[in-house]
């Protein structure tokens, strides 16, 4: 399929963007040093190709990630990553034939796991983001109760997501110290093999833990793209010009993806036009974006209606849960199709 003969808003993937991706975060945390992030990109296909290189362990957010993981064949570890206290869900993974760990932060996940018949767990402790995890002081006492319900501890997991926005290197860098040295005495008061934590925007960076829990670098987005990593930008929603118009003297042009095709939560996406030239996005609204051509731009770079043009998401992981489907395209073909299977809970 040529890729202007798609129905628009697509979500495409650039294919040898992508393979760079994975095979530079496979050269940089090899075999299981890296447990993909399931939540980031929602696809047993994609997930494939990261076993393909050589990861074989995962992690997600959602039980519906974990069972359709298994399901597909992907179940070597799984790790859900987040705390739930949903009994038929818990009963669900827990009944799965593959090795399932769930991440707790109080005496009722605990409980909950146990009496679901999970078999093991990871305390998840709180390192400075203010979302889920224990306070480091209390993650012994937890491991303790998950003992004596028969829950085999695997260790402790941190995510230091306060600091993976922050464009600088330097001060990610930083705020990673006070971050893990409470991971780390949590990890003594727990014990266990397992130290878990980390995140595209400090894969390099945390040497605390023994595995990373990186997703957005298959993929990337702009809020990414500012913090000077190695990875290219690999996806885009690909949308079509439907109108243009004019506004206090400026000329707008209208493509026919918006609001409910895009993470907005990290702010307005990039839109390139099809000689490259970055447009100036004016607002999204729920089924358009509007967006001017630059001053100063080359003339060609002003697009007719039915032209294409690249959305460059801010957030990739809000963007894909809303989308079916990846079309993965090189040199302007679509060369192979990856479901959206894991959306949804």
């Amino acid at each position: 399929m040529l890729l202007p003969a798609l129905a628009t808003p697509a979500l495409v993937v650039d294919a040898d963007a992508f393979v760079h991706n994975v095979t530079t975060m496979a050269a940089a945390l090899p075999g299981d040093r890296c447990r993909p992030h399931v939540k980031a990109f929602k696809s047993t296909a994609l997930a494939r190709r990261l076993r393909d290189a050589g990861h074989h362990h995962f992690c997600a957010a959602t039980p519906r990630e974990i069972l359709g993981m298994a399901r597909a064949g992907l179940g070597a570890d799984l790790l859900l990553a987040n705390e739930t206290l949903d009994a038929v869900r818990l009963a669900e993974m827990a009944a799965l034939d593959v090795r399932v760990t769930v991440a707790v932060d109080s005496d009722e996940t605990v409980d909950a796991a146990a009496n679901a018949g999970i078999a093991a767990v990871l305390v998840d402790v709180n390192v400075g983001l203010a979302r889920c995890g224990c306070d480091p002081a209390d993650a012994g006492r937890l491991a303790d109760r998950a003992r004596r319900l028969g829950l085999e501890v695997r260790g402790v997991m941190g995510y230091e997501g306060h600091l993976m926005g922050n464009p600088d290197r330097a001060e990610r860098r930083a705020g990673l110290e006070p971050a893990m040295a409470a991971l780390t005495e949590a990890h003594r008061l727990v014990g266990g093999d397992v130290i878990s934590g980390g995140g595209t925007g400090t894969y390099d960076l945390n040497r605390w833990v023994s595995e990373v829990q990186a997703g957005s670098y298959t993929l990337m987005d702009t809020a990414y793209a500012k913090s000077g990593l190695p990875f290219r930008q690999a996806l885009a929603v690909a949308a079509t010009v439907v109108s243009r118009g004019r506004r206090d003297g400026r000329e707008y042009f209208v493509a026919d993806a918006g609001l409910k095709s895009l993470g907005m939560d990290h702010g307005l996406p990039d839109l390139e036009l099809s000689d490259g030239t970055l447009a100036k996005v004016w607002f999204c609204s729920d089924e358009h974006v509007t967006f001017a051509v630059p001053a100063g731009a080359d003339p060609a770079a002003r697009p007719a209606l039915g032209d294409l043009v690249a959305i460059r998401p801010a957030h990739v992981d809000p963007t894909v849960a809303y989308h079916e489907r990846y079309r993965v395209v090189r040199d302007g073909l679509v060369v192979d199709e990856w479901e959206i299977d894991l959306r949804g809970w």
